[in-house]
C-alpha cells in the first residue's frame, strides 16, 4: 500500500499505524546509537544493515 492507500483506507485504524511505524523506526535508531548496535533496513527492495558507526556518521 501506498501512503495515499493507508491515509484513504475504510479501516480508520491503518492511518495512526503508518505513524506508529514511522515513530517505532526513530526511536530504533536512536536505541542503536545509544547501544552502538545496527539495524536492518529495506532499501531499493534489498535488506541492508546500517551499523550504528554508520548512523553517527548520517546527518
Amino acid at each position: 500500500m501506498t501512503p495515499t492507500d493507508v491515509q484513504n483506507a475504510k479501516n480508520k485504524d491503518l492511518p495512526a499505524s503508518l505513524i506508529a511505524i514511522q515513530r517505532a523506526a526513530v526511536m530504533a535508531r536512536k536505541t542503536a546509537l545509544q547501544t552502538d548496535t545496527a539495524i536492518v533496513v529495506l532499501e531499493d527492495q534489498k535488506i541492508v544493515r546500517i551499523s550504528g558507526e554508520a548512523l553517527r556518521q548520517q546527518p
